[in-house]
């Protein structure tokens, strides 16, 4: 049994291989209660967004290929404009960090009662605008750090951000792209490492780290395990059939078993057989 982060929609060789190998593979981004919260996925997109706002001030620095601009500015001298895509966990926490390095933070969001929280929560320290293709189109040539935060869970990244986009940012932006793991939400976007976090495509800074958290494994494992041991000890305690059967947030984890697609959005993004769990295991208590 494998259960860990897979983030299946964003690999077919994955995919395939793990049903090949016959494995029960549950993954932690798609555990998801009733409610649609994701507890196993919430704590690294904590990480993930406050790091995406380090990373983001940190690679605007001139030596490392930025334009040169302190994100917070300082008495006299107007801060950088911080534009996130995506008010969800990831968005808010990067623009909790945003705001306390002394940005300006634009979030795009869909929901209007998600927008409605955030002004909230966030004091009306940010501006909330409802997200569309145009919006980011007219608020993306104006902004120093682009934060890709946007989620569809368990599937691909939506490309909401295209070349043409990209092209029409300042030279020496940057741009975080936290969906990377997932594909990536930007056209220009694809996976980099810790060793060598950057590249540059069309004067724009791209960091697409895809395993953020991994940069403070000391904050990630304490605050990963806070969340995964109830679910470990259930299944070590029940097995997994009982333990999916008495918990049905863990039941939506369960991807791949006995050589099956068992999430629709995997199958889906890889033209595979969806198998509905029920049909592949047994969802009654034992």
């Amino acid at each position: 049994m494998l259960f860990t982060y897979l983030h299946l929609a964003a690999s077919d060789e994955l995919t395939r291989a793990l049903a090949e190998s016959g494995a029960a593979c549950v993954a932690y981004e798609t555990v998801e209660t009733d409610n649609h919260a994701l507890p196993l996925l919430a704590p690294m997109s904590e990480i993930a967004g406050r790091l995406a706002a380090q990373a983001g001030a940190y690679f605007l620095e001139k030596p490392l290929g930025g334009h040169g601009l302190l994100l917070g500015g300082v008495p006299g001298v107007a801060p950088g404009r911080v534009l996130v895509i995506g008010g969800g966990i990831v968005g808010y926490n990067a623009a909790v960090i945003a705001l306390g390095l002394g940005a300006n933070v634009t979030i795009l969001e869909r929901s209007i009662d998600r927008m409605r929280h955030l002004d909230e929560v966030l004091s009306g320290r940010v501006s909330l605008v409802m997200s569309s293709t145009l919006q980011i189109e007219e608020s993306i040539v104006e902004a120093d750090v682009v934060i890709g935060a946007v989620l569809i869970p368990g599937a691909v990244a939506p490309k909401l951000v295209t070349r043409e986009m990209v092209t029409a940012m300042k030279d020496g932006a940057v741009l975080c792209d936290v969906a990377i793991d997932q594909g990536g939400c930007a056209e220009t976007s694809h996976p980099t490492t810790h060793s060598e976090p950057v590249y540059v495509v069309d004067g724009v800074t791209h960091y697409c780290v895809a395993n953020m958290p991994g940069a403070v494994p000391i904050t990630s494992t304490k605050a990963l395990t806070n969340v995964t041991l109830p679910y470990v000890e259930a299944i070590a305690d029940h097995g997994l059939a009982e333990a999916v059967a008495l918990d049905p947030a863990l039941a939506r984890g369960v991807n791949v078993l006995d050589g099956r697609i068992t999430y629709e959005a995997v199958a889906d993004a890889h033209g595979l057989d969806f198998h509905p769990l029920q049909d592949v295991l047994p969802l009654s208590p034992v």
